[in-house]
């Protein structure tokens, strides 16, 4: 499950991206299925331990879906695709469980889709 984070709207809306962790590329917060939590739940979860979203809202459904390559402790990468859950972001925090892992940075649609390389991700990012 991924979130892709907003604030603002029309031409001032912003796109939350964070690092990944293994290679330092661009890319929003996504994680395995957490059992007890919903998918949009889970996508909320990964927010706040990735990025540090305290208080936002993610969207029922997803809006999409994207394929990644995840790296394997081995050096294996196997392709996941994870749905993609909008959430508002109304708060975050300065202090949140990965932030000495990951950077994070607010840009518009047009920037993040530059800046992420899954073509799929892209495409989500430039249909906001």
């Amino acid at each position: 499950m991924a979130a892709l984070c907003h604030r603002g709207q029309g031409d001032a809306k912003e796109y939350l991206l964070v690092t990944s962790r293994d290679t330092g590329r661009w890319i929003i917060p996504k994680g395995w299925p957490i059992r007890g939590l919903s998918s949009n739940e889970t996508a909320l979860q990964e927010a706040w331990e990735e990025a540090g979203v305290t208080k936002g809202r993610a969207s029922e459904r997803p809006i999409g879906m994207y394929t990644y390559q995840k790296r394997r402790d081995t050096g294996l990468c196997i392709p996941v695709e994870t749905l993609v859950y909008s959430v508002s972001v109304a708060e975050v925090a300065d202090e949140f469980p990965e932030v000495e892992e990951r950077t994070r940075k607010w840009v518009n649609a047009a920037d993040a889709a530059e800046m992420v390389q899954e073509p799929e991700l892209k495409a989500i990012l430039r249909d906001q």
